[in-house]
Order: structure tokens, then sequence, then C-alpha cells
């Protein structure tokens, strides 16, 4: 099973982003840290599955203390075996740590880094909102690295309105200079609720496909050129140095979410917790869990979730789960091919992934 804490702090809220964060304000963190302990170790006793993998995402996971990060860590290590995993994955923000803190996260078990660096691209940096300079996220893999991180993550944003291709250019240049492990190339999209939806209805913003595709056919020329797999649409790695959690999610395993709007599907049944960290707090204080959402998949459901995702990876859809759709006009218009009795995009239909979706699904 894969297990996913969702750590909701954020020093800014960055304008595009629609997942649940905050500033840190009345709930004081060592008592977010028990709540979130208290639920792992409800649900993650037996006989619940043992865990394969650990995510710990936000919000901004790396802006908590040293103390408050042992802390947490010490209560994980006391509710399962955190060297036994295959993975444990941090997210981390290049302005919220030093070579110190770098070195605690090596210490703690962090075996994976997930820099949500977005742009070496100033401008661009400003109008995402972001807190580092360029020079600071080249220096925050330079420090991850001197701390004997295994594997280092690259997050990057492209489509950005203002981000000409030249700068995304610039920008994928100055990634492989780095030499990270894993480099994740995301399309900009506007999501409700945040200020960049608001003003793209404003006109203030815009969306523009070819855009998109320019600059994601660009970012696949050239990390593939570099030697990366491109394994995942908005994913590449380096032989050997896939995300283990992020896979195992696109192929269906069971998942646990922990925290604030934390989202769990096992055994076919999918819960939310409540996204309001406060009130988290006092319903696992008070009764033992934050569950507001609940639901039972069927295997329909779950039929098509699994084509969604799995079409995204360089392995494709295997043909059993294609038996109630009907992928010929794909095929024939050259977006995807059939290899080895599995659905896999082309070049050409990578871009168009989720529409390709829709028509199969």
């Amino acid at each position: 099973m894969l297990i996913y804490l969702h750590i909701p702090f954020c020093h800014r809220i960055c304008p595009y982003c629609s997942f649940y964060k905050h500033t840190p304000g009345a709930t004081p963190i060592p008592r977010f840290i028990d709540a979130l302990l208290t639920e792992a170790r409800q649900r993650m006793a037996p006989p619940s599955p043992v865990p394969r993998t650990l995510y710990l995402g936000g919000g901004t996971p790396s802006m908590l203390s040293p103390g408050h990060l042992r802390r947490l860590f010490d209560g994980l290590a006391a509710i399962t075996n955190l060297e036994a995993l295959d993975e444990i994955t941090l997210e981390a923000n290049p302005a919220t740590f030093d070579l110190a803190k770098a070195r605690l996260f090596r210490e703690l078990g962090v075996r994976r880094v997930s820099l949500g660096i977005q742009s070496f691209h100033g401008p661009t940096l400003g109008s995402l909102g972001r807190e580092h300079t360029p020079e600071q996220a080249a220096e925050s893999v330079r420090l991850l690295r001197e701390a004997g991180m295994p594997s280092v993550n690259i997050d990057l944003m492209f489509s950005v309105p203002g981000l000409a291709l030249d700068d995304w250019r610039r920008t994928l240049e100055q990634t492989l200079r780095l030499e990270p492990d894993h480099v994740s190339a995301y399309n900009l999209t506007y999501e409700e609720d945040t200020d960049f939806f608001e003003m793209l209805a404003k006109g203030e913003l815009d969306a523009d496909e070819d855009r998109d595709a320019d600059q994601f056919l660009l970012a696949r020329e050239m990390l593939t050129a570099a030697g990366f797999e491109h394994y995942e649409t908005s994913n590449y790695a380096r032989p050997g140095q896939r995300s283990s959690h992020n896979h195992g999610y696109w192929n269906g395993e069971d998942y646990l979410g922990l925290g604030p709007s934390a989202v769990s599907t096992v055994s076919g049944i999918r819960t939310r917790n409540v996204p309001d960290t406060e009130r988290y707090v006092k319903m696992i204080e008070t009764v033992g869990n934050a569950a507001t959402e609940s639901e039972a998949l069927t295997p329909a459901q779950l039929r098509i979730e699994r084509i969604a995702l799995l079409l995204r990876t360089s392995e494709g859809v295997p043909a059993e789960l294609l038996e109630e759709t009907d992928p010929s006009r794909v095929v024939d218009s050259g977006l995807a091919s059939l290899k080895n009795g599995r659905l896999v995009l082309t070049p050409e239909g990578l871009p168009l992934v989720d529409a390709i979706a829709a028509e199969i699904i």
C-alpha cells in the first residue's frame, strides 16, 4: 500500500495551486503532528496492508522545523519500519532548507526529494508566486547532493503565460546542467478556487493549446535526448530512478492518505478527510477519524480510472481493460498503437492524452 501524508503549511500561497494549503496559523504544528500520527496509528494498524512507499506532500513539508520533522519521523518509525519501505519522498521548496536541514532529511530516511523549482526564468517565478530565485533553486540541488540524497527530482511548469519557447528551452538547459535523477514537467492548468482561474476568467491570463504542445514537445525532445526515459506524460527519469510511489498510483495500487483533505482508496472504498486543519485535528482528537466523504467505487469506475491513468504511462493500457471500449479510431488516426496486447500512445498522441482518454472511455 502507498502512504501519503499531507502537510498543508506554506509560507506563501502560490496563485496557481489548487491543493489544500494555508500559512501556519491557529493550529500549533506540534498538535497537528500528534493528530497526524494518531490517524496513522489507527489507519495503519493490522490488518491494514504493510506500507510499500511513503510520500510527504503539501503544502510544503520541507518548511517544518528540524524539531517538528524529528517528531514526525520518530512517530512514524514507531508505527512502521521506515527502512523497509521501497521509497520515502519529501516535497521541498528551495527556499526552505540549508545544508544542515538537507542532511537531516537524509538522516531521517528520506531517499527522494521532489524540488518545487518550477522555472529557472526569473519573471516566470515571479508570476507563479515562488519565493526563491533561479540561483537559490540551483543551490538547493547542490545542497541535496552534498547531503548524499540518493534521488533528486526537479519539478518544472510550462505554458505559463509570458513564458516564451526560448525561455522554456533555457530552463530545460539549466535543469540538465544540474543533472537531476528525475524531472517532472507539468503543463499549467487553471484550477477552480485559484487566483489564476479568476485571472483567466477576467481575460488577464490566457490558455493556448499550441503553446502547450510546443513546450511539451520541446521538453520531451531535450530530456529524452539527454537519456531520460519518458515513462509518464509529465515525468522523465534516469534509468532506475522512476518514482515508485507515483508508479504504484498509476497502476491502481491501494493508497492511504493521511492529513487534512487527504484522499484514500483502499479495497474499492474512497474516502476524503475534511479539508480544514483545525477541524481535522479536533476530529482526530475527539472521534478518532477525520473522513467526511466516503464512496464505494464500482468495478466499472475503477476500470475507467485505471484506463485514464495507464494511458499516461509508457507501458500503456492492457487489452483486458479495453474490452468494453473501442480504441480503433484513436489507433487509425495514428495517436496510439497496439503493442504486445497494450494500447500505447504515439509521440503525436502524448500531448492529447486527456482528450484521448475521454474519447476511449
